[in-house]
């Protein structure tokens, strides 16, 4: 590339080697000559190219006149990065851009051997590479000198505070110089990040350049709207229809990452994990993995993800819902980067739509609001990676024609050809049948009504099945639908009436795929966790059981004759309604008698005498006034 002012030759003859014919917007804005020297607080997104920005910024600083670095021994140079992984990304890329000066680059990250990085420190570095804990254990144990520390970055700086940093860089900004020279890199600038830049910066200027304005435009945002119990399905087809390199799935906890990857590596995908809880070597193993082809899927969480690169990262999908617009933008920003174009699939269950349509407005992200793939559209996007397979692009070649020949007449091309597709779809997951939902637009407002769904057309020719679950065992067809579909490898449109009893529940399936689908059930008919199907001889007795439960017999309302003579209305002012047969009229309290204590007419039943006092018995006495 052409000498460009502001940049030290050895770096501009490293960039030449690396290839690179031009700089981005962020790496042109911080050499800019007016800014030689400064604070600098920078807002630039993920994939931007900020490593070699500010390896550029800081060059002149560290090097001063000279073009090579000298004997090494205290650090010129202090990287703070979020996570280890983004660490060591950012010791790689500073090795090539100043393998022309003669640099020693020492990392100081969590999850090493610290002993190992103090070797290293006493032997002396020009730059140091660290995560704040890490650094703040060597400079508190001595292991650290910061007096000689000309520059200090701060890489993903939210990032740093959203994990709890903040005590830490403040003691590493503390420790060192005051007349140093301080670079802050931020995907946002939060309160937070412009009182750091003001506490620990002299008169900072502000750079954001129009591409880091403009978030994201190299990403296609999608809100696929799914029914909640579809959501992992949804996942399924969308990994399958695009068949990324490399794709990133977020979930919010580790449970949820364990889980789908035991369910993704049932279905026969190349997937690795990363949450808290692995250890350094587990996760740069599985980091290798997706960098090597070994796997094509991450499942993460957000802390865990935070920092990593991975080169050819297509597709990011949100399994879980971002808790906020800033966590989208992060997750997002892993795809869509250096020019390349990226997919971000919100996965967004019918009962959070408004919850994901808010989220999106307050990120200012135009997404495209659809349903998943289908498994039929699934099969046709593999139908057309087939037909454009490089090995059916190629002629026969001299050693390949008589092989050729010889299977053409023994199998025939047609068998030849079916064999391909089988060897094509052998080493791919079937897609899932999905739930299909009335609507899949944008949330509508509330005074906003929707089409009436037309009516479905007549089922036609059907056999009834009977499956060992009701109301009783909370059967709804919501459940019932997809395991039908999976179970016995029909579609829904080949299911007709589904009929719920309290104790058992019949399906009507299209004769056409009857025996079909009881083969594919089994012997046993099982089709989860002890629920049982079976198929019928012809179709249920529904006004059988209708009248067991009290209403087969019950006539129209308007043929319905006079109610009982118990059930008349009574007139207005009487409040018994007709007498018993030998009923007697109470006679009404009269007061006290001569005979003895009062006693209520209604203590004493018809036909029955008074029982007698007990012996002994006496009259209370009065109380005392």
């Amino acid at each position: 590339m052409t000498q460009i002012e502001g940049i030290v030759p050895a770096l501009a003859a490293a960039l030449a080697t690396r290839g690179y014919a031009d700089l981005t917007p962020v790496q042109k804005a911080v050499i800019a000559p007016e800014l030689a020297g400064s604070d600098v607080l920078v807002s630039a997104q993920t994939g931007s190219g900020k490593t070699v920005a500010f390896g550029l910024a800081i060059a002149p600083t560290v090097l001063g006149e000279s073009e090579r670095f000298g004997r090494a021994e205290l650090p010129y140079a202090l990287a703070v990065a979020p996570t280890r992984e983004l660490a060591q990304q950012v010791r790689r890329e500073l090795e090539w851009l100043y393998a022309e000066t003669g640099a020693v680059i020492a990392s100081c990250v969590g999850g090493m051997d610290m002993r190992t990085e103090r070797r290293a420190l006493e032997r002396g570095a020009h730059i140091v590479v660290g995560t704040p804990g890490r650094l703040r254990d060597h400079i508190t144990r001595g292991g650290l000198d910061m007096s000689q520390m000309r520059a200090v970055v701060l890489d993903e700086a939210d990032e740093m505070l959203d994990l709890g940093f903040r005590e830490d860089l403040e003691f590493i900004l503390e420790s060192a110089p005051e007349d140093r020279r301080t670079l802050l890199f931020s995907a946002t600038v939060p309160p937070a990040i412009e009182k750091m830049a003001k506490n620990y910066q002299r008169d900072a200027v502000r750079v954001s350049t129009a591409s880091e304005r403009k978030q994201h435009v190299d990403i296609e945002y999608r809100a696929l709207t799914v029914a909640p119990s579809d959501r992992e399905n949804a996942i399924i087809n969308v990994l399958r229809y695009y068949d990324a390199r490399n794709a990133l799935v977020f979930c919010s906890t580790r449970a949820a990452v364990n889980h789908l990857m035991a369910r993704f590596n049932n279905r026969g995908f190349q997937v690795v994990a990363l949450s808290g809880e692995l250890s350094q070597n587990e996760r740069m193993h599985a980091l290798q993995a997706m960098r090597d082809g070994r796997a094509k899927v991450c499942i993460a969480t957000d802390v865990a993800a935070r920092g990593i690169d991975l080169p050819h990262l297509d597709l990011v999908v949100h399994a879980d819902l971002p808790t906020n617009p800033d966590t989208l933008l992060h997750r997002s920003g892993r795809t869509g980067r250096a020019g390349r174009k990226g997919v971000s699939a919100l996965i967004v269950p019918t009962n959070l739509r408004r919850k994901a349509d808010r989220l999106l407005q307050n990120a200012k992200i135009v997404a495209e609001w659809t349903s998943p793939p289908s498994a039929d559209e699934v099969s046709k996007r593999d139908d057309e990676r087939m037909m454009s397979d490089p090995l059916l692009q190629g002629a026969v070649g001299e050693e390949e024609a008589e092989a050729v020949a010889a299977l053409i007449e023994t199998y025939g091309a047609d068998r030849i050809a079916a064999a391909f597709v089988r060897q094509w779809r052998s080493g791919r997951s079937a897609p899932e049948e999905l739930i299909e939902l009335s609507v899949f637009s944008a949330p509508t407002d509330r005074g906003e009504r929707r089409e009436p769904a037309a009516p479905r057309e007549e089922f036609g020719e059907s056999v009834w099945f009977t499956i060992s679950a009701g109301r009783r065992q909370s059967a709804e067809p919501r459940w019932l639908i997809p395991l039908l579909c999976r179970v016995g490898k029909i579609t829904k449109a080949e299911i007709g009436a589904i009929k719920m009893q309290p104790e058992e529940t019949y399906v009507q399936i299209a004769a056409a795929r009857a025996d079909g689908f009881e083969k594919s059930v089994g012997k046993a008919g099982e089709l989860q966790n002890g629920i049982t199907i079976s198929r019928m001889n012809g179709a249920p007795d529904f006004s059988r059981s209708a009248g067991r439960s009290g209403y087969a017999d019950r006539a129209p309302h308007g043929e319905r004759g006079p109610k009982p003579e118990w059930k008349q209305k009574r007139a207005f002012g009487d409040s018994r309604g007709p007498r018993k047969e030998g009923w007697q009229e109470r006679k009404p309290f009269d007061g006290p008698s001569a005979d003895g204590p009062a006693r209520k007419p209604w203590a004493k039943k018809p036909g029955k005498a008074a029982p007698a006092a007990k012996p002994g018995w006496a009259a209370k006495k009065p109380k005392r006034s």
